[in-house]
């Protein structure tokens, strides 16, 4: 069925009123019809299975028949702070992680970093791509939230954010120990709250990685290879989502 994200506003009752760009979409894109099913979702894990009750000029309203918890949740909360990549890089690297389980994304500026965010206006506007590209990765793949993608943040905002969290991870290529990194993976499996760091292209300086161990942060290898800034990150959510999922 398809999937709409909605806000507790728009319930009333036993009935859901859709508004804004996703009626042209249901009218004229995906040719819906009354009758047919669709599933709304509040974006904090409820799901409204609901069939359309009427088409109007400027709205779809939709009668709830059951709701029921999304369960495509991880049951840890996993931030990804990510070294901003040059070009697009980024907008894989959102899309992706939404698909992987990720609860939210933040770019963040490190002493490697190429791209700069000089122009406030441009910064907000990139700010609400990046917002637009996780949503609708999460419509793809039927998350049951929309998570967060925050402004570029300075690597010393990121820390502060990361002390928030029950236990952070910084992949570090020069880091060895297969099996202590192992053993901090499956740790961190069973908190509430992560936080996985990653550089972007050429790593993070090692004076980065010595702040960030001062503070607690647990640095790990994912191996002998190294990876892309785009993938590394891509290879620890993998990880913990087949380790986390239930079912």
């Amino acid at each position: 069925m398809y999937r709409f994200y909605i806000d507790e506003s728009q319930i009333q009752e036993n009935e859901i009123r859709i508004t804004g760009s996703d009626v042209n979409h249901i009218k004229n894109v995906l040719r819906l019809e009354e009758g047919d099913w669709v599933v709304a979702c509040n974006g904090e894990g409820s799901d409204y299975v609901s069939r359309i009750a009427s088409l109007e000029k400027d709205a779809v309203v939709l009668r709830i028949e059951r709701q029921q918890e999304t369960g495509t949740e991880l049951p840890a909360r996993i931030t990804l702070f990510q070294g901003v990549p040059k070009k697009d890089k980024m907008e894989f690297v959102i899309q992706k992680a939404v698909e992987l389980g990720a609860y939210e994304i933040v770019p963040v500026l490190t002493k490697r970093c190429v791209v700069k965010f000089t122009d406030e206006k441009k910064t907000v506007k990139k700010t609400e791509r990046w917002q637009a590209i996780a949503e609708a990765a999460a419509k793809q793949c039927d998350r049951g939230i929309i998570p967060k993608v925050h402004a570029p943040v300075s690597l010393a905002e990121a820390f502060d954010m990361a002390k928030l969290l029950e236990y952070n991870m910084i992949p570090y290529e020069l880091q060895d120990g297969i099996d202590r990194s192992r053993e901090c993976v499956a740790y961190a499996c069973g908190r509430e709250t992560v936080g996985i760091f990653i550089g972007p292209e050429g790593g993070f300086e090692a004076d980065e990685v010595e702040q960030a161990v001062a503070l607690g942060m647990e640095p790990i290898t994912l191996g002998k290879r190294i990876l892309r800034t785009e993938t590394a990150g891509m290879a620890m959510l993998s990880i913990m989502m087949f380790q986390m999922q239930e079912g």
